[in-house]
């Protein structure tokens, strides 16, 4: 008996398909008879232009479209917008930790110890420093000068309000100056978010993917101390 050449003939049968099929779309692809192309729908982008379909630079003929140029962010502008949102990130982490700190110390029975409370406030509170020097750092274009003292303000007093925390945490009173402090925490994070916004809006950016902030962190007044 003859041996088969080939142990395995059924490995050509997938390329010889596709070769036909190539062969069969050319070959129909130029039996086509050659007519008027329809002008498509002027929806394309050129050059730094956006074309809008279905209107025009005149308002009373509808249906052709209008060019509106579209300029690039000044890198400045834009280095600056990345290191506020990084810092409005951060914060926003932070204020996290806060609410975990303070619910689970304040929940009955009781998830946070103080010792633990405290150990965890204090990492908070230097890690807001940080976050003042990180701002601190950012050199905010002539345009967005403004916005950026707004912006400051909210993350040294968030950094403040991290301190009051800790220090209500370890007073004598019955958590009033704690809670106090972690609502101010909280507002000078909802602060920082606006004026995010507002510079991105300024530099004619849009908002960036919602980062909507935790809920508040303070809690009804549940224990004794601290």
């Amino acid at each position: 008996m003859a041996l088969n050449p080939d142990p395995k003939p059924g490995r050509w049968i997938l390329p010889l398909v596709v070769l036909g099929m190539v062969a069969f779309t050319y070959f129909f692809v130029r039996a086509l008879p050659t007519g008027t192309t329809d002008t498509p729908s002027d929806t394309s982008l050129v050059g730094s232009a956006t074309t809008l379909p279905g209107d025009t630079g005149d308002p009373g003929e509808p249906g052709t479209s209008t060019t509106l140029p579209q300029t690039a962010t000044d890198p400045a502008v834009q280095a600056y917008l990345d290191g506020a949102q990084a810092v409005l990130t951060s914060l926003q982490d932070l204020q996290r930790e806060m609410a975990a700190v303070n619910g689970g110390f304040d929940a009955d029975p009781r998830t946070v110890e103080y010792r633990d409370a405290v150990t965890r406030l204090e990492a908070l509170g230097e890690q807001a420093d940080e976050l003042v020097v990180a701002i601190d750092a950012l050199t905010p274009p002539e345009s967005l000068t403004t916005i950026h003292e707004t912006v400051r303000t909210s993350v040294t007093t968030a950094a403040a309000a991290a301190g009051e925390t800790l220090a209500g945490l370890q007073s004598t009173d019955d958590g009033t100056q704690r809670r106090n402090a972690v609502q101010a925490f909280d507002t000078a994070v909802a602060d920082l978010q606006t004026a995010v916004g507002n510079a991105r809006s300024a530099a004619g950016l849009d908002a960036p993917t919602d980062t909507t902030s935790p809920p508040g962190t303070s809690t009804p007044d549940t224990t004794d101390g601290g």
